[in-house]
């Protein structure tokens, strides 16, 4: 699809001297999966709420599917489904139970309600446990169910706010799937998330977010293209013969290598990885054998640190003044 589902220009939100969202700006093309990447207290949860309606922009403009959040906010409502980072639902219900009280809330009837509660159940995998109270629920169920509880409308916009939070690598993994199902069957999904292999296996696009602004944004490969070349990283068989290596290395890629403290072990970068294949044979000429051999890009942790100047985790002092200044904004708001 040609058009946008979200265009954001200029988003400012301030808390008391805070500015959480300095200026952002964001496209996200209709059927994609676009990932907002940054730390903790970077402003992703503050930009999602104002896109999602939940907060009202002190400056800049945000429209979805072309329709002002703002100005048509009730219309915005019905092409939105939200799931925040932390569960919405009620513990002392059971799975079905709570997702036939959102579907009634939705203007479902109550035959259509319970068709829809055992659908979604089934397809995110909790029937067996559908009449459990949630307190027994394990973490990743409960955030499926949250899922499940946001897609009841079908919504074409879905937003993921850290949806993966605290899970276990196995259950991400299965949110990572149905997350792919959601976009193969027609929806948008803007996931923010500060895991940066999450970031790598889903988004089609990312946003890089620092201290409430956008500090690079493309694809995954056109982000680690855009920090340095990829490596090049080969082991020989013979460490007696790392140093011909080295020299046969640097001879044709014309490159200066470095050896790792790994004994027969180099590293090199590599601008053409077509040129891997005169490396070999002139490996293979010298009578040098290889043990191990490949081409690394630069990691999203690589692209993140080069361009902000620090990593992914970011200091608790900033994250929790973050955290305070929005929960006290949500409380005024409530």
């Amino acid at each position: 699809m040609d058009h946008w589902a979200v265009e954001a220009h200029g988003l400012v939100k301030a808390f008391g001297n805070n500015r959480a969202v300095d200026g952002v700006n964001l496209n996200v093309r209709a059927g994609s999966i676009y990932g907002v990447l940054g730390p903790n207290g970077a402003g992703k949860t503050t930009t999602i709420r104002m896109l999602a309606t939940l907060l009202r922009p002190d400056a800049g403009s945000a429209r979805i599917f072309g329709h002002d959040v703002a100005k048509e906010s009730q219309i915005v409502r019905q092409l939105i489904g939200v799931t925040g980072q932390y569960a919405s639902v009620d513990e002392s219900l059971s799975a079905t139970e709570n997702l036939i009280i959102f579907s009634r809330l939705l203007g479902l009837g109550r035959a259509e309600a319970r068709r829809k509660a055992e659908e979604l159940l089934e397809e995110f995998g909790l029937s067996e446990a559908a009449k459990r109270p949630l307190k027994n629920f394990s973490g990743g169920m409960r955030r499926r169910l949250d899922l499940a509880a946001s897609l009841i409308a079908q919504p074409p916009l879905i937003f993921l706010d850290e949806p993966t939070t605290g899970l276990d690598p196995r259950t991400r993994a299965q949110m990572w799937e149905t997350i792919r199902r959601l976009v193969k069957t027609g929806s948008t999904v803007l996931l923010t998330t500060q895991y940066l292999d999450e970031a790598d296996q889903l988004a089609d696009r990312i946003a890089v977010i620092d201290r409430g602004q956008v500090v690079a944004e493309g694809t995954v490969d056109e982000l680690k293209t855009s920090v340095g070349t990829s490596s090049l990283q080969l082991k020989v068989q013979n460490p007696q013969d790392i140093e011909d290596a080295r020299r046969t290395i640097e001879q044709v890629l014309k490159v200066q290598s470095s050896m790792s403290s790994e004994a027969g072990k180099i590293t090199a970068p590599m601008a053409d990885a077509d040129r891997v294949t005169d490396l070999l044979i002139a490996l293979r000429a010298a009578g040098i054998h290889l043990a191990e051999i490949s081409v690394q890009k630069p990691t999203l942790d690589e692209v993140f640190l080069t361009i902000t100047g620090h990593g992914v985790k970011e200091d608790e002092s900033l994250a929790s003044l973050a955290s305070d200044e929005s929960n006290r904004a949500e409380a005024a708001k409530v």
